[in-house]
């Protein structure tokens, strides 16, 4: 089983979780810009896959293409370079934050658990429309493609 879908706008990680005083005892809570992301997440992933959810047992692979916008300082050559993936961003959200937010986010939604990631994949690029493109997978899905690969290029 295989599912892909894409979230427009710029990428962004798990904030950190804040913390306040309320009536004498601490009362932790996620920031509103995550919440408000976490549900474009949501939003999107119903839209886009439906009520598709991979069984309780299912041992996922989770891969993550995040495209950033160009920088609009950005001259003529570095703009052409960015958008051939010459030059990829290294600025933030950590790689971490992005997944983490991905991976919360479908938790009981398009799985039971975010536990059942065996498998993860982050890459960042730039482009035109920033967007996040995520494609979940069984692990038995990967395991016969790298066979299937393996076999073709044993065979030459």
């Amino acid at each position: 089983m295989r599912i892909s879908f894409s979230v427009p706008g710029e990428p962004k990680g798990k904030g950190r979780h804040r913390s306040t005083i309320v009536g004498g005892y601490i009362k932790t809570y996620t920031p509103a810009e995550t919440v408000a992301y976490e549900n474009l997440i949501k939003l999107e992933f119903k839209g886009q896959c439906g009520g598709v959810k991979f069984p309780d047992d299912a041992q996922l692979d989770l891969r993550v293409k995040a495209y950033y916008q160009i920088p609009k300082s950005a001259s003529r050559n570095k703009r052409a370079a960015m958008l051939s993936h010459q030059i990829r961003p290294t600025k933030k959200p950590d790689a971490d934050n992005l997944i983490k937010v991905i991976a919360d986010s479908l938790n009981g939604l398009a799985y039971r658990d975010d536990a059942q990631i065996c498998d993860a994949m982050i890459r960042k690029f730039y482009s035109d429309r920033p967007r996040i493109e995520i494609v979940i997978q069984t692990t038995k899905e990967i395991e016969t493609y790298e066979q299937t690969r393996l076999a073709s290029v044993n065979a030459t």
